[in-house]
């Protein structure tokens, strides 16, 4: 899979991107993030991507014609499956989204800023807009870290069990089960007696049915859908 990222402030992905998971899986040579700086594109002396709003109004808009530049320079070289725009106004990022959005080749990530892009970047240039929550941050990047995780993990060969990523919470409409590990007694608050019994069936069991309890107690908005 490759992901390339349009940001005006490019600095922010750069940690995220360089260790742990995501760096394994760079390394590995199944996942690849470009980061592009959108003043690249800028063709003013000052590289200026963004402008005052027509009409008035606070903040500043992003510009149609950098993003444009730099998106068509991206499709010059290869097909997009995705032109997705991280938006508080775009469909909530959710599991079964993330192992859609999985299956894909390539995907271009455009992380605003501002008080947005001009519109007609999303009209002419975006295919899909996604949102992490109904809040607001200052910028996209963080979005887009939040996709290229959640997606990453998902490739398989990134994850050293193969399985894991199957069983996380959100897979089934559920949260994870409680998980335990040494000692099996910490000041008198012991492991379920069920965890030691060896019966493989009876923990599967046991998952089961905490994740449905757990999902109720905490989610049960999880449990309506």
């Amino acid at each position: 899979m490759r992901i390339d990222i349009i940001s005006c402030v490019p600095r922010l992905l750069e940690g995220p991107l360089s260790h742990s998971i995501l760096k394994r899986a760079q390394d590995k040579g199944l996942l690849e993030v470009h980061v592009h700086d959108l003043r690249d594109y800028a063709e003013n002396k000052h590289r200026h991507i963004d402008d005052y709003p027509f009409g008035g109004g606070p903040g500043m808009v992003m510009m149609v014609e950098p993003i444009a530049r730099c998106i068509r320079a991206l499709q010059a070289e290869r097909s997009y499956d995705e032109v997705i725009y991280l938006s508080p106004d775009g469909e909530t990022f959710r599991q079964p989204l993330a192992n859609q959005l999985s299956l894909l080749n390539n995907l271009i990530l455009l992380a605003g800023h501002y008080k947005g892009v001009d519109q007609r970047v999303r009209d002419l240039f975006i295919t899909r807009e996604i949102s992490i929550g109904d809040y607001v941050l200052s910028g996209g990047e963080l979005p887009a870290l939040v996709l290229v995780d959640a997606l990453g993990r998902l490739i398989p060969g990134v994850l050293g069990d193969e399985g894991s990523a199957l069983l996380d919470a959100f897979q089934d409409n559920l949260l994870d089960a409680p998980v335990y590990t040494r000692p099996a007694d910490f000041e008198g608050h012991t492991v379920p007696d069920v965890l030691l019994s060896g019966h493989q069936r009876n923990i599967e069991d046991w998952r089961d049915q905490s994740a449905l309890d757990k999902t109720r107690r905490l989610r049960p908005d999880l449990l309506q859908e």
